[in-house]
């Protein structure tokens, strides 16, 4: 056998790999310990020991000489912090940075580019102004083991000097040789050229707000990361050259969240970019999880932007044309005839809050009567529901219930005001809670393992809001363990009756639910799998069925393996909907299905459509899952713990209810088969799963349990 000869840089290496395994090996742990949930975990622990994958980027100083040369140092590491050499002569991988600068003029808060860069569309000839890293720069070592990143070029003549500045820096690394990726990382730096602390701060949405949704915000094939490095490019000058479109970020990002509706969007048109190779991207389908009107959803202190209110005082042509693109500022067509030909004036109408619902002021002109937040609108009366105990609670039994029903300020709410829609109140009764579904509560039951009753039928309250009331249903004699009822209501509101803006509208009650033993025996709470807090991360303040639903422990009452919409599947409106069995709703189905969307119909070619009140259509085949990928793409459907808590991802539901699927070749589907393959939605996913599955149940968690080799975390690894 011939032995191939060795180079240099191959002999530098082979020592290295030696001098790190021999490391490894000896203190008996694979450096880092990277979690199962990172796609490395599983790699050879001497590949790990050494390429140690990853890459960290810090931009240490800046500085623009007398010359007009712009200058970064960046320390460069791997993913365990150790410092690279990014010529990868020494540690593997080579390391490429680029970077940019911009300026933010005085008397403005908006970032002005010193690498424009010139573009053509290749269709139209059309040319306009976009913005991209200094590629021409050169990388050189600097003192403490970093390096010196010298620009290319120069800024303008006469730059300010004392004006801030922002340098931005991206790196990536490159291991696919070695069997890995390529690892981006990127850093920004805030300076002021002659010297000092910058006192202006361009701060208004930061990174981790867009992670609330996104995660891991990331664009351009994942090379660009973070909203702080974004502003340097998409600024006021950039537009993309085939669309037209601005690519100023206030502007671009307030229409991508639009998407759908979107007035230019509405009336026919769409929203598209052409980017690099003439790629084309569409955002006119975008659906904002939240309601469109709730600017705190991005724009909230809690997440440490120093400009979070930014909007609520100083509101803009750029920024508030975008979502109200029909609006023309230079004619006055939609702005009630006002001529706009700057922003100096914007704040004299449209100040932070009035007095009123609906009026010019920033938070009165976003809000949505659909979608009120209750518990932040002093003017809504509200309706509190308090101190739910159940008596007459053992098999056999009717229950009877106790609870408050008041407003804000505590004053009763009389029952009889319930008994007119929009207005009512129910009482939902189901168990056990070691999993519901299949209890019957009479011949009489036409909803699938649960009860609901009117509570303005035969209940009663008194004048200080305390109400009784006497379940018609009892609970099963032979029942055991702990049932749930959970109590669900709404009431009308008129806003501003008696005005030319009145408008009718409705809100609910935080549901509240009472668990009780029916045998005596301890009370066990059903198991918690997802989070309402990480629900409202993107929704916000989630709330269904025309507001009579916002809590998932009452969600899964009635969302349980058996039920499905049969019920309002035989008055469907859609034809097509009409003549198809019926669909499960069963909450960890549907929630997957729901979620996977866009994604799932893509690769599957499924969709999920449920027929709801009324008989209307409801396909969720276009949902995107706002969850970004490595690669800057959303639609990241295996990063699970984005709702899920309590490592309830990896711990399979083997052997608990089967669930009800009309609509497949196998009904009742197996539990975990069912919850797989809302997402993983094949013929042959299904067909792995049921020769996986005898007579004695589902064999799931063998290979795909927390210590399996295939366990969820590690089939799922980022």
């Amino acid at each position: 056998m011939r032995i191939p000869r060795l180079g240099k840089t191959q002999i530098v290496f082979i020592a290295l790999f030696a001098l790190v395994a021999i490391s490894l090996l000896t203190a008996g742990s694979a450096p880092g310990s990277f979690p199962k949930r990172n796609a490395v975990h599983s790699a050879d622990p001497a590949s790990l020991a050494f390429a140690r994958p990853g890459l960290a980027l810090k931009v240490i100083s800046a500085g623009i000489d007398s010359n007009g040369v712009m200058t970064a140092t960046v320390n460069i590491v791997d993913g365990q912090g150790i410092a690279l050499d990014p010529t990868g002569t020494t540690t593997p991988g080579s390391v490429s940075v680029a970077c940019t600068m911009a300026v933010i003029p005085k008397g403005t808060n908006d970032f002005v580019s010193y690498t424009p860069s010139p573009a053509t569309s290749p269709t139209t000839g059309a040319s306009s102004t976009e913005v991209w890293f200094d590629e021409t720069g050169t990388l050189t070592p600097a003192t403490g083991g970093n390096y010196l990143y010298t620009f290319g070029v120069k800024p303008p003549i006469g730059v300010d000097m004392t004006a801030t500045h922002r340098v931005g820096c991206s790196a990536s690394r490159d291991l696919t040789n070695f069997g890995y990726k390529i690892y981006y990382a990127s850093s920004t730096l805030d300076f002021i050229p002659a010297g000092g602390t910058p006192a202006t701060i361009h701060q208004i949405v930061v990174t981790a707000a867009c992670n609330s949704c996104h995660y891991n915000l990331n664009y351009h094939g994942g090379q660009n990361i973070g909203t702080d490095l974004c502003v340097l490019c998409h600024t006021k000058a950039a537009s993309d050259p085939t669309s037209g479109n601005s690519l100023f970020f206030p502007t671009m990002v307030h229409k991508i969240h639009m998407g759908e509706n979107l007035p230019s969007v509405l009336s026919g048109g769409s929203y598209k970019f052409y980017g690099y190779g003439g790629a084309v991207t569409d955002f006119s389908t975008v659906a904002f999880p939240s309601d469109n009107g709730r600017c705190e959803t991005c724009h909230d202190p809690k997440y440490g932007a120093q400009q979070a209110t930014f909007y609520l005082t100083q509101p803009g042509m750029a920024s508030c044309g975008a979502c109200h693109d029909d609006v023309n500022f230079s004619t006055g067509v939609n702005h009630k005839g006002i001529i706009q030909t700057d922003d100096s004036n914007c704040a004299t109408c449209h100040i932070a809050e009035g007095d009123l619902p609906f009026d010019a002021s920033i938070k009165g002109a976003h809000l949505n009567p659909a979608a009120l937040i209750v518990d932040e609108l002093y003017w809504v009366p509200g309706m509190i529901f308090g101190n739910l105990q159940v008596q007459n609670g053992a098999a056999g039994q009717a229950p009877t219930i106790t609870f408050t029903m008041k407003d804000k300020a505590g004053n009763a709410i009389a029952l009889s005001e319930l008994t007119k829609s929009p207005g009512r109140i129910a009482a939902i009764l189901a168990g056990p809670t070691s999993d519901y579904g299949y209890t019957s509560f009479g011949s009489d039951q036409t909803t699938g393992g649960y009860i609901s009753e009117d509570v303005t039928q035969g209940g009663s309250c008194d004048g200080s809001g305390n109400c009784t009331y006497a379940f018609k249903h009892a609970i099963p004699a032979n029942a055991t363990g702990t049932y749930s009822i959970g109590l669900e209501g709404r009431r009308a509101l008129i806003i501003l009756p008696g005005t030319v803006t009145q408008q009718s509208t409705e809100y609910g009650a935080h549901n509240l639910v009472a668990n009780f033993s029916v045998d005596g025996s301890p009370v066990t709470l059903r198991r918690q799998v997802v989070s309402l807090d990480k629900c409202n991360a993107c929704h916000t303040d989630l709330s269904l069925h025309g507001t009579n639903r916002d809590r998932i422990e009452q969600c899964v009452l009635c969302h349980n393996p058996s039920e499905t919409d049969a019920a309002t599947r035989a008055s469907a409106v859609n034809a097509t909907d009409k003549a198809t069995p019926p669909q499960s709703v069963d909450f960890g189905y549907m929630i997957h299905h729901i979620h996977g969307g866009a994604d799932v119909k893509a690769y599957t070619g499924a969709s999920y459509i449920v027929v709801g009140y009324g008989g209307s259509h409801n396909d969720f085949s276009n949902v995107l899952y706002p969850v970004m990928n490595s690669s800057g793409a959303a639609g990241n459907i295996g990063y699970c713990e984005m709702c899920h808590v309590n490592n309830s991802e990896q711990n399979l539901p083997v052997g608990l209810n089967a669930v009800k699927m009309p609509q497949s070749t196998i009904n009742p589907m197996p539990r975990t088969t069912a919850d797989c393959t809302a997402c993983h939605a094949t013929q042959t996913a299904l067909s792995h799963a049921v020769g996986n599955t005898s007579r004695l149940g589902e064999s799931c968690k063998v290979c795909h349990g927390p210590t399996g080799d295939w366990a969820v975390s590690i089939v799922h690894a980022q």
